[in-house]
């Protein structure tokens, strides 16, 4: 826990910070912040208002970098108020409006500085007729631009846009029934939900800014990261259907996931020989091993709901295969990751995974799981590395399912919880969790499952994010809240990903990574 400061002891950290020189600064500018803020709350809120006077006095006689620290610092300070926008400590962050409007009018190119102001600007909604004009010469770019202007746009109950608001409004280019479905679940939600849901997108897009702008500060403009894989020209079709008797190749892993007994593959999908649960095959060819209700004694209207799921998800959000891996994805190991220069690039991680992979899967036969397969994108690299006929690309999310069978029809797709897998003891010879532990609820009982299931010496390659250090950055990770995340990302320590390894029964081969990432390769003991 940082120290509190009250106003007596203010001037102190502020005064180290302005003397502060390049490689100093952003230490400088933490101890700073700690002074007043802990982890998106006021230290002391009397102590803080007090102090901001004092920041804006200083903007006149500081350089760039400096003036860009101080405006993410009085950002923090007025986002710790919200949901309330008119706060003592956000009105009176406000009372420096002229000089950040006057700084932003001032420049005809994109710095940190003007990203920080992005950041600090976009708090103040009641100011967007001043605000968005002030910006017109610079050359935002159109995430940076979108970002601002859903910041300053208050919420219209009556037609509120939620859900569009991360890693930009500018990402979302959704056609017509996309955005007329948009509104029809909206209007299923109660006032306190649609307010919920905006405030949270509202948080998720500042974090996104504020992080941009800090790493921007210490680091230098970031780097656009391209993604050349063929997995973005190989053609895309409609996934077609596909006989539960094509499953039958996986007979020796796939298990009931109720009471692990074995499968009898037909036409229709699989029935357990043990309880006699049917699990139906979707339209699209997706084998559902989900724990939904089912009747035992044979198909029931549970594989009738699994295609019209199905069938509702392609019809509402057919590319969001494309919206995920295009364009969510690479945002989120920018901010994740602080992977703003590019350090890892889509073909590093093709590398890491394919390496790895064939060596594994040359030693020991049998099935590879790429376990939250999202839409594909690294399933066609596993595919690649080990052979499609021999991949179990699992998901829980149908519509990301469908579009990872529109590009990889041969793969074997189940939806499958993470937490109960449906796969035999010691039946796999590797298992892929690419970029997705952080999004499972127990990350702990996910490893271990992935223990139970992998085959002595089988090889698990995993790909998360740990927490930064820099508690304002470790801040920003944390802001980012998505449904299924509601108290904001929770990342990891590394020790805690090792000591779930350990229970598992697996040891760690290596361990890299740049930034706040885990690449990791471990190896299922005998």
């Amino acid at each position: 826990m940082a120290p509190h400061a009250g106003p007596a002891t203010a001037a102190e950290p502020l005064t180290a910070f302005l003397e502060a020189g390049s490689e100093a600064l952003p230490g400088e500018f933490g101890r700073l912040v700690a002074a007043f803020w802990t982890d998106g709350a006021l230290n002391d809120p009397a102590a803080a208002r007090e102090a901001v006077p004092r920041f804006l006095a200083s903007w006149d006689g500081a350089d760039a970098a400096h003036r860009g620290y101080l405006a993410l610092g009085l950002g923090l300070f007025a986002e710790a108020e919200y949901p309330e926008l008119d706060g003592p400590v956000a009105l009176t962050v406000r009372q420096g409006l002229d000089r950040f409007l006057d700084e932003a009018r001032g420049h005809t190119t994109v710095s940190p500085l003007t990203l920080a102001l992005v950041y600090l600007l976009s708090h103040f909604p009641d100011e967007r007729a001043r605000v968005l004009p002030a910006f017109a010469h610079v050359p935002l770019d159109p995430d940076d631009r979108t970002r601002l202007d859903r910041g300053l746009t208050r919420l219209d109950p009556d037609d509120p846009d939620l859900g569009r608001a991360w890693p930009s409004p500018h990402d979302w280019d959704i056609d017509a029934q996309e955005r007329d479905f948009d509104r029809a679940w909206t209007m299923t939600l109660t006032p306190e939900q649609i307010t919920g849901t905006w405030d949270d997108d509202t948080r998720t897009l500042w974090a996104t800014a504020g992080a941009k702008a800090l790493w921007s500060l210490a680091h230098g403009m970031p780097t656009p990261v391209t993604d050349e894989n063929p997995y973005w020209s190989a053609g895309h079709r409609a996934a077609g259907p596909r006989p539960g008797t094509d499953f039958a190749g996986h007979a020796s892993s796939l298990r009931c996931p109720s009471c692990r007994g074995e499968l009898a593959f037909e036409e229709r999908g699989a029935r357990c020989r043990n309880c006699s649960t049917f699990y139906p095959v979707a339209l699209g060819g997706i084998l559902d091993l989900s724990r939904r209700e089912r009747s035992g004694a044979g198909v029931s209207d549970a594989a009738e709901d699994v295609e019209a799921d199905v069938l509702q998800n392609a019809a509402v959000m057919s590319t969001i295969g494309e919206h995920y891996e295009a364009g969510l994805r690479p945002a989120f190991l920018r901010v994740m990751g602080q992977n703003w220069d590019g350090a890892v690039t889509p073909a590093i991680e093709d590398a890491y995974l394919h390496g790895r992979l064939r060596r594994a899967a040359a030693h020991s036969e049998g099935p590879v799981l790429d376990l939250a397969a999202g839409a594909g994108r690294w399933t066609w690299v596993v595919a690649d590395a080990v052979g499609a006929d021999r991949v179990i690309a699992a998901d829980l999310n149908d519509a990301m399912l469908h579009w990872l069978r529109g590009r990889l029809p041969q793969v074997s797709a189940v939806r499958a919880d993470a937490l109960e897998l449906p796969l035999g003891d010691a039946s796999v010879t590797a298992v892929n969790c690419w970029n997705a532990l952080q999004a499972m609820p127990d990350a702990a009982q996910a490893i271990a499952e992935i223990g139970r299931c992998l085959k002595p010496g089988g090889v698990l390659t995993l790909m998360t994010f740990r927490w930064a250090d820099d508690q304002v950055y470790r801040y920003f990770q944390r802001s980012h809240i998505f449904p299924a995340r509601p108290e904001g990302y929770l990342l990891f320590e590394p020790r805690e990903i090792r000591s779930w390894l350990a229970a598992a029964g697996l040891s760690v081969v290596e361990e890299s990574g740049p930034g706040t990432f885990v690449l990791l390769t471990a190896k299922r003991e005998g």
